[in-house]
């Protein structure tokens, strides 16, 4: 659930908004009485080591490359003559 918070509690406390945001915390900014933005904090990107990744694709099935290009070149318009 998102904590209101008003322009100017934005403006003056916003290292303790921040501190905030890196916990988790989500805010509607309000100004007046009404909502007028949304802080979020961003998704942290995970570490996946390389033997994670080895042994979730060591099972994936092979690709041929000449049938993966032929099924691209299906499936994209490579007409070089201009669009008018």
């Amino acid at each position: 659930m998102s904590r209101a918070i008003t322009q100017r509690e934005l403006r003056n406390d916003s290292g303790e908004i921040m501190r905030a945001l890196d916990q988790g915390e989500s805010f509607i900014v309000t100004r007046n009485g009404t909502p007028v933005g949304e802080l979020t904090p961003l998704r942290r990107h995970r570490f996946v080591s390389t033997d994670t990744v080895v042994a979730m694709f060591r099972h994936a099935p092979s690709i041929d490359a000449s049938r993966f290009r032929d099924d691209l070149d299906a499936g994209v318009d490579q007409d070089p003559t201009p669009r008018g």
